[in-house]
């Protein structure tokens, strides 16, 4: 499985970026506009107050913001054991935001969020006139009026050895969104399954983008766009003594948006919501 990784600034970018996206369901950029250093420094001061125990404080909210600890995070469909790891939902600019942290979450939220609308419209630009012509509205039009776009920001805690047999810390599980849009992650462990049944590691360096189509997008588009199983698997060695920081921004189309069938997004998040833990969103 080969994904593309993809010079922003090439004149052949967009068509580049949407052809990887169709073969492999990934694609991944570099020179990028975002800010040089601002996933490091958000890596690490959100690593410092998840392990300050002041992530607490914020608890979820039926409106899926806020704080989800170890022992409620989610557990993958089809799966039987609960993921390894804690992670805090960002909604910007609505939702729950702690005052331990600086404002450089919710600014990488907006300026990720401006890319990522661009994105859409390369995905757009070079998708065959009869798979637009499935979408209920333009590709990158389906984002505007919508308030579901969240940023997570994931901790994976070093492993003691007191995990339970089997667990891993994200298991092998499809987006739910249109588009995600990971940062490189200050640890590897990211893998991508192909067509053929195997597993690959996926580009995801410090300073890149990786960028996965999700199940709405597959949906809208009739399949089209593949959404591709991945997961995060556990370290080993001094590895394992490392926690893992990762990042993903998933792109959320507006409630009403139609994406096949007469089923709207809302409901479609709806079902999956409740899949993975029991909730309703509001």
């Amino acid at each position: 499985m080969q994904v593309a990784v993809v010079d922003y600034r090439a004149p052949d970018a967009p068509e580049r970026f949407t052809h990887s996206l169709r073969d492999t369901g990934f694609a991944a950029i570099v020179n990028h506009p975002l800010p040089a250093g601002m996933v490091d420094g958000i890596y690490r001061e959100w690593e410092d107050f998840f392990l300050s125990g002041a992530a607490r404080t914020y608890p979820h909210t039926e409106q899926q913001d806020g704080y989800f600890p170890p022992e409620v995070a989610e557990t993958a469909k089809g799966a039987t054991k609960r993921d390894l790891k804690e992670f805090f939902h960002v909604y910007r600019p609505w939702g729950q935001y702690p005052t331990e942290v600086t404002a450089a979450a919710r600014e990488f939220h907006a300026v990720a969020s401006g890319l990522a609308t661009e994105l859409l419209g390369w995905i757009e630009a070079h998708t065959p006139s009869d798979v637009n012509g499935r979408f209920e509205r333009p590709l990158s039009r389906m984002l505007d009026g919508g308030h579901r776009t969240l940023l997570r920001i994931l901790r994976y805690p070093p492993l003691t050895g007191a995990e339970e047999e089997g667990a891993v810390r994200a298991a092998a599980h499809e987006d739910i969104n249109l588009i995600t849009i990971l940062p490189g992650s200050n640890q590897p462990g990211l893998q991508v399954l192909d067509r053929a049944g195997a597993w690959h590691d996926a580009p995801c360096d410090l300073g890149m983008l990786t960028i996965n189509a999700g199940d709405m997008l597959k949906y809208a588009s009739g399949g089209y766009y593949p959404s591709t199983t991945h997961r995060v698997v556990n370290p080993s060695g001094e590895g394992a003594k490392r926690s893992r920081m990762s990042m993903p921004l998933f792109l959320h189309p507006a409630d009403d948006v139609v994406l096949a069938e007469g089923r709207t997004a809302y409901q479609f998040l709806q079902e999956r919501i409740a899949i993975l833990r029991g909730q309703q969103i509001s």
